[in-house]
């Protein structure tokens, strides 16, 4: 459950930044990369801070 929380987030930041990006600056831009550097490093060292925050909080066990 945590795993399909954690890619509806990024999905919905990806947009978002693309949305922002278009429509109020180019600088939203950096909030993709963002998201995106995130992803690729949890790949590798498996940690993702928004896991850590939902199991913190207990939601999605």
């Amino acid at each position: 459950m945590r795993e399909r929380i954690i890619r509806a987030v990024a999905g919905i930041m990806m947009l978002l930044s693309v949305t922002f990006t278009l429509s109020v600056s180019p600088n939203w831009i950096w909030l993709g990369v963002f998201v995106g550097v995130n992803l690729l490093q949890s790949s590798f060292t498996k940690f993702c801070p928004l896991e850590w925050i939902l199991k913190e909080m207990r939601i999605g066990e």
